[in-house]
Parts: structure tokens; sequence; C-alpha cells
């Protein structure tokens, strides 16, 4: 077994290569790791016939300290952490499948998510809707410690910038979550495509939408939010209600329009 240590996030947890997945240690706990393996997610990629890891991608859904797990089932959040496989998938980099956040009933909102790049380098995607006309399309590149908002009802994907090192990062998402992915395969995909030429991310258009524009840039500060360098699992411990607008999109409304990720 192979494992490194991830002290510097908040959390007292370990990645495990084989089998893939997570040690907790102290006070935290967390589920088996759901694990996402190539068959599984070929319907999202630009060629369902490439070579790959098996095992693409683990999964854990409500990792937290043993004493938060009462107030987290209160603010209907939860903290997820997911780590990637090394290498590559034909052409493209190892990714998740890309999909939209299924519309919570406690809220009536499809959820945000804000993710925290933990270990190696990301470019989390994102398209405003899964419908012919796209609309606006960021890809935004990510390093340990950066922070990455994607806002309601976004279609997104996480994706491994470096095919050499595994991609590890956390999230705040909502309690009620569910991912949808029909629309999604519907289309063969997400509106932009991501190539791997040499070790360098480059896109490709996806046919199955109309033409549109990508935006890659990197990670801003949101400000507006009251989000901080600080780790984000150490942000909730200082202040609970902070990532409230993550299960309450509605108490942010007005932060939406327009949003720039």
């Amino acid at each position: 077994m192979s494992s490194s240590s991830l002290h510097d996030f908040g959390l007292p947890l370990s990645i495990r290569r084989q089998p893939m997945g997570f040690i907790y240690h102290q006070d935290v706990t967390g589920p088996v790791p759901e694990i996402r393996t190539l068959d599984q997610i070929r319907p999202s990629l630009r060629n369902p016939q490439c070579h790959g890891p098996d095992q693409v991608y683990a999964i854990a859904m409500d990792v937290a300290r043993e004493i938060h797990h009462q107030e987290l089932r209160k603010r209907m959040l939860l903290f997820g952490v997911v780590t990637y496989a090394s290498g590559r998938l034909g052409d493209e980099p190892v990714r998740s499948q890309g999909h939209v956040h299924r519309v919570s009933q406690h809220s009536g909102w499809s959820p945000p998510e804000l993710y925290e790049i933990w270990q190696g380098k990301a470019v989390i995607y994102m398209q405003e809707f899964v419908e012919q006309a796209p609309g606006r399309c960021f890809a935004i590149h990510a390093e340990p410690g950066d922070k990455v908002l994607v806002p309601p009802g976004w279609a997104h994907a996480t994706i491994s910038a470096n095919p050499h090192t595994p991609l590890t990062f956390a999230a705040w998402c909502d309690r009620e979550y569910g991912f949808e992915y029909e629309a999604v395969r519907q289309r063969k995909g997400l509106a932009w495509y991501p190539l791997l030429q040499g070790d360098h991310i480059t896109w490709q258009q996806n046919p199955h939408y109309s033409s549109s524009r990508l935006y890659a840039t990197h990670p801003r500060q949101y400000v507006e939010f009251g989000i901080t360098d600080e780790p984000l699992y150490r942000q909730f411990e200082q202040e609970p209600a902070r990532f409230q607008f993550i299960s309450d999109p509605g108490s942010a409304a007005d932060k939406w329009v327009n949003f720039v990720p």
C-alpha cells in the first residue's frame, strides 16, 4: 500500500493508491470511497473506445470530523474528497464525466459547488447550459490551495492537468447532492474536449454544440462570499455559516446574476 498525507488542508487524512481511496486519521470519519471505472465514464469521452486506467477516480462524500456531523446535517452541507489515477484516457486527460447537479428538493436550486485543489494540477471546466448553445464556457487552471466556485445549474467537469501526478481535491456540496449525466451524454460530452498534446492540455470543440468561445483563466478571490485563502474545511470550523450559500443558493441570488467564475 502506498499513501501520502494531506494534513495541510484542514483534515488529517491520507490518500491511498493501491487500492485507490483514503485513510482517515484521528477524529475524521468518511465512507468507503466509490470507484468510477473507465467503462462507467466512456459515454462522456471524446473517444469512448480509448485505453486508460481501469479505475479512473475514487470519490468519498461526507468526510468530516465526528464533532461536525450534526452541524453539517443541520446545514444540509457535505464535504467530499476525490482522488484521480495518473495517466491519460487515450488522447484525453484523466477527468470526471461532466454533469449538472440535480435540483435539491429543500432549496429548489441546482446547487453550486466549491472546489479546493489539494494535490496535483487541475482544470475546472464549466459551461452555462447543456443545450445547442452552451453559453459561456470557462476553463479555470488551478493548483494546490486554489479554490474554484461552480455556480448553480452549470455543467462542469474536473480535469487532471498533469498526467504524471495524481489529482486530489475536495469540495463543499449540497447534502442532497445528485449528478445528472444524461443531457451531457446525449451531446457526447461537454462543449469543449480537453486533449493532451505531450503533457499540455489543448481544447477541441464538440461538434454537437453550436460554436462557442472558451475563456481560459485562473482562480479569483470570491470576496463577495467571504471566502479566504484558509483551507475550506478550516473556514467552516471557524464560521459554520460561511458556506450556507452552497445548500441555500437563493440566499445569494443576487450574486449569481452574471457570475464570473
